[in-house]
Protein backbone atom coordinates (compact mmCIF):
# COMPACT_ATOMS: atom_id res chain seq x y z
CA UNK A 1 0.00 0.00 0.00
CA UNK A 2 1.40 3.38 -1.04
CA UNK A 3 1.37 6.09 1.62
CA UNK A 4 -0.48 9.10 0.25
CA UNK A 5 1.29 12.40 0.75
CA UNK A 6 -0.48 14.74 3.17
CA UNK A 7 -2.10 17.85 1.81
CA UNK A 8 -4.68 20.20 3.34
CA UNK A 9 -8.31 19.48 2.44
CA UNK A 10 -9.78 21.79 -0.22
CA UNK A 11 -6.50 23.65 -0.68
CA UNK A 12 -7.03 23.99 -4.43
CA UNK A 13 -10.47 25.52 -3.92
CA UNK A 14 -8.98 27.94 -1.40
CA UNK A 15 -6.13 28.82 -3.75
CA UNK A 16 -8.55 29.52 -6.60
CA UNK A 17 -10.67 31.67 -4.29
CA UNK A 18 -7.63 33.71 -3.26
CA UNK A 19 -6.66 34.07 -6.93
CA UNK A 20 -10.11 35.50 -7.59
CA UNK A 21 -9.92 37.90 -4.65
CA UNK A 22 -6.46 39.01 -5.80
CA UNK A 23 -7.39 39.31 -9.47
CA UNK A 24 -6.95 43.10 -9.54
CA UNK A 25 -3.38 42.85 -8.21
CA UNK A 26 -3.83 46.16 -6.42
CA UNK A 27 -2.28 45.42 -3.01
CA UNK A 28 0.73 47.39 -1.79
CA UNK A 29 3.03 44.45 -2.53
CA UNK A 30 1.94 44.51 -6.18
CA UNK A 31 3.05 48.11 -6.54
CA UNK A 32 6.11 48.30 -4.28
CA UNK A 33 7.01 44.73 -3.31
CA UNK A 34 10.43 43.11 -3.64
CA UNK A 35 9.94 42.23 -7.30
CA UNK A 36 9.23 45.88 -8.08
CA UNK A 37 12.51 47.05 -6.55
CA UNK A 38 14.92 45.97 -9.26
CA UNK A 39 16.43 48.12 -11.99
CA UNK A 40 15.07 46.85 -15.31
CA UNK A 41 17.98 48.41 -17.21
CA UNK A 42 20.78 46.55 -15.47
CA UNK A 43 22.23 43.03 -15.84
CA UNK A 44 19.95 40.06 -15.02
CA UNK A 45 22.09 38.92 -12.08
CA UNK A 46 22.02 42.44 -10.63
CA UNK A 47 18.23 42.60 -11.03
CA UNK A 48 17.95 39.31 -9.17
CA UNK A 49 20.16 40.72 -6.42
CA UNK A 50 17.97 43.82 -6.14
CA UNK A 51 14.91 41.60 -5.71
CA UNK A 52 16.68 39.54 -3.07
CA UNK A 53 17.61 42.64 -1.08
CA UNK A 54 14.03 43.89 -1.33
CA UNK A 55 12.85 40.55 0.00
CA UNK A 56 15.30 40.68 2.91
CA UNK A 57 14.26 44.20 3.87
CA UNK A 58 10.52 43.55 3.55
CA UNK A 59 10.11 41.42 6.67
CA UNK A 60 7.97 43.30 9.23
CA UNK A 61 8.24 46.45 7.14
CA UNK A 62 5.66 48.27 5.03
CA UNK A 63 6.23 47.95 1.30
CA UNK A 64 6.58 51.71 0.79
CA UNK A 65 9.38 51.82 3.38
CA UNK A 66 11.11 48.81 1.81
CA UNK A 67 10.85 50.28 -1.68
CA UNK A 68 12.30 53.62 -0.56
CA UNK A 69 15.21 51.86 1.15
CA UNK A 70 16.04 49.84 -1.96
CA UNK A 71 15.91 53.01 -4.07
CA UNK A 72 18.48 54.61 -1.74
CA UNK A 73 20.65 51.51 -2.04
CA UNK A 74 20.36 51.59 -5.82
CA UNK A 75 21.44 55.22 -5.86
CA UNK A 76 24.37 54.28 -3.63
CA UNK A 77 25.23 51.34 -5.90
CA UNK A 78 23.40 48.10 -5.24
CA UNK A 79 25.80 45.37 -6.31
CA UNK A 80 27.39 42.61 -4.28
CA UNK A 81 30.86 44.11 -4.61
CA UNK A 82 29.78 47.63 -3.70
CA UNK A 83 27.84 46.50 -0.65
CA UNK A 84 30.89 44.57 0.56
CA UNK A 85 32.92 47.77 0.21
CA UNK A 86 30.35 49.78 2.18
CA UNK A 87 30.88 50.25 5.95
CA UNK A 88 28.09 48.55 7.87
CA UNK A 89 27.16 51.79 9.66
CA UNK A 90 26.66 53.46 6.29
CA UNK A 91 24.54 50.52 5.18
CA UNK A 92 22.39 50.86 8.29
CA UNK A 93 21.77 54.52 7.57
CA UNK A 94 20.79 53.74 3.98
CA UNK A 95 18.15 51.16 4.91
CA UNK A 96 16.75 52.95 7.98
CA UNK A 97 13.83 52.99 8.97
CA UNK A 98 13.05 49.42 7.85
CA UNK A 99 12.18 47.10 10.71
CA UNK A 100 15.21 45.63 12.51
CA UNK A 101 17.48 47.63 10.21
CA UNK A 102 20.63 46.99 12.29
CA UNK A 103 20.22 43.22 12.13
CA UNK A 104 19.23 43.32 8.46
CA UNK A 105 22.34 45.31 7.56
CA UNK A 106 24.44 42.54 9.09
CA UNK A 107 22.43 39.89 7.22
CA UNK A 108 22.96 41.72 3.94
CA UNK A 109 26.72 41.84 4.41
CA UNK A 110 26.89 38.14 5.31
CA UNK A 111 24.68 37.25 2.36
CA UNK A 112 26.86 39.25 -0.02
CA UNK A 113 29.92 37.41 1.25
CA UNK A 114 28.22 34.08 0.51
CA UNK A 115 27.04 35.22 -2.92
CA UNK A 116 30.56 36.27 -3.86
CA UNK A 117 32.23 33.14 -2.53
CA UNK A 118 29.74 30.51 -3.71
CA UNK A 119 27.60 31.95 -6.50
CA UNK A 120 29.82 34.34 -8.48
CA UNK A 121 27.82 37.33 -7.19
CA UNK A 122 24.54 35.86 -8.44
CA UNK A 123 21.76 34.37 -6.32
CA UNK A 124 21.18 30.63 -5.75
CA UNK A 125 18.99 28.73 -8.20
CA UNK A 126 17.08 26.62 -5.68
CA UNK A 127 14.62 27.69 -2.99
CA UNK A 128 16.47 25.58 -0.44
CA UNK A 129 19.76 27.38 -1.08
CA UNK A 130 18.02 30.75 -1.20
CA UNK A 131 16.32 30.23 2.16
CA UNK A 132 19.65 29.16 3.66
CA UNK A 133 20.97 32.70 3.19
CA UNK A 134 21.03 34.89 6.33
CA UNK A 135 17.83 36.90 6.69
CA UNK A 136 15.86 35.12 3.95
CA UNK A 137 12.67 33.24 4.75
CA UNK A 138 8.90 33.09 4.57
CA UNK A 139 6.98 36.35 4.85
CA UNK A 140 5.00 36.85 8.07
CA UNK A 141 1.78 37.18 6.04
CA UNK A 142 2.41 33.74 4.53
CA UNK A 143 3.17 32.34 7.98
CA UNK A 144 -0.02 33.73 9.51
CA UNK A 145 -2.34 32.83 6.64
CA UNK A 146 -0.98 29.29 6.27
CA UNK A 147 -1.77 28.59 9.91
CA UNK A 148 -5.24 30.12 9.67
CA UNK A 149 -6.06 28.08 6.57
CA UNK A 150 -4.81 24.85 8.09
CA UNK A 151 -2.09 24.55 5.46
CA UNK A 152 0.31 23.20 8.08
CA UNK A 153 -0.14 19.86 9.82
CA UNK A 154 0.34 21.61 13.14
CA UNK A 155 0.40 25.22 14.26
CA UNK A 156 3.86 26.49 13.42
CA UNK A 157 5.57 29.03 15.64
CA UNK A 158 8.01 30.57 13.17
CA UNK A 159 8.01 31.47 9.46
CA UNK A 160 10.85 29.00 8.96
CA UNK A 161 8.73 26.14 10.32
CA UNK A 162 5.93 27.25 8.01
CA UNK A 163 8.25 27.25 5.00
CA UNK A 164 9.25 23.65 5.65
CA UNK A 165 5.61 22.60 6.05
CA UNK A 166 4.57 24.27 2.79
CA UNK A 167 7.49 22.88 0.82
CA UNK A 168 6.51 19.40 1.97
CA UNK A 169 3.18 19.41 0.14
CA UNK A 170 2.67 22.50 -2.05
CA UNK A 171 3.64 21.71 -5.68
CA UNK A 172 6.76 23.59 -6.76
CA UNK A 173 4.92 25.19 -9.67
CA UNK A 174 2.96 27.22 -7.11
CA UNK A 175 5.85 28.44 -4.94
CA UNK A 176 6.73 31.66 -6.75
CA UNK A 177 3.15 32.80 -7.31
CA UNK A 178 1.90 31.75 -3.87
CA UNK A 179 4.22 34.09 -1.99
CA UNK A 180 3.06 37.24 -3.80
CA UNK A 181 -0.53 36.03 -3.78
CA UNK A 182 -0.66 35.41 -0.03
CA UNK A 183 1.22 38.57 0.93
CA UNK A 184 -1.31 40.71 -0.94
CA UNK A 185 -4.17 38.67 0.50
CA UNK A 186 -2.75 39.34 3.96
CA UNK A 187 -2.60 43.06 3.26
CA UNK A 188 -6.17 43.35 2.00
CA UNK A 189 -8.35 40.60 3.49
CA UNK A 190 -6.60 38.28 5.96
CA UNK A 191 -5.26 41.12 8.10
CA UNK A 192 -3.09 40.44 11.16
CA UNK A 193 -5.43 41.80 13.84
CA UNK A 194 -8.90 42.11 12.31
CA UNK A 195 -9.20 39.78 9.31
CA UNK A 196 -12.08 40.62 7.01
CA UNK A 197 -13.52 37.09 7.07
CA UNK A 198 -17.02 38.21 6.05
CA UNK A 199 -15.68 39.32 2.66
CA UNK A 200 -13.49 36.25 2.12
CA UNK A 201 -14.96 33.81 -0.39
CA UNK A 202 -12.71 31.07 1.00
CA UNK A 203 -14.28 31.32 4.46
CA UNK A 204 -16.25 28.08 4.12
CA UNK A 205 -12.99 26.13 3.80
CA UNK A 206 -10.97 28.09 6.37
CA UNK A 207 -10.83 26.76 9.98
CA UNK A 208 -10.15 30.26 11.32
CA UNK A 209 -12.86 31.81 9.15
CA UNK A 210 -15.46 29.25 10.20
CA UNK A 211 -14.72 29.93 13.86
CA UNK A 212 -15.04 33.67 13.24
CA UNK A 213 -18.39 33.14 11.50
CA UNK A 214 -19.73 30.98 14.33
CA UNK A 215 -18.56 33.52 16.90
CA UNK A 216 -20.32 36.35 15.07
CA UNK A 217 -23.52 34.30 14.74
CA UNK A 218 -23.44 33.58 18.47
CA UNK A 219 -23.13 37.28 19.30
CA UNK A 220 -25.97 38.23 16.96
CA UNK A 221 -28.23 35.48 18.30
CA UNK A 222 -27.86 36.50 21.91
Amino acid sequence: MVNQKWEPPHWKEVYEAILEMRSKRDAAVDQMGAEKCSDADTLPEVRRFHTLIGLMLSSQTKDAVTHAAVMRLREHGLTVENILNTPVDRLKSLIYPVGFYKKKAEYIVRTCQILKEKYNCDIPETVKELCALPGVGVDTHVHRISNRLGWTRRNTKTPEETRKELEDWLPKDYWREANLLLVGFGQQICLPLKPNCSNCIAQQFCPYGKKAKNSTSHILFF
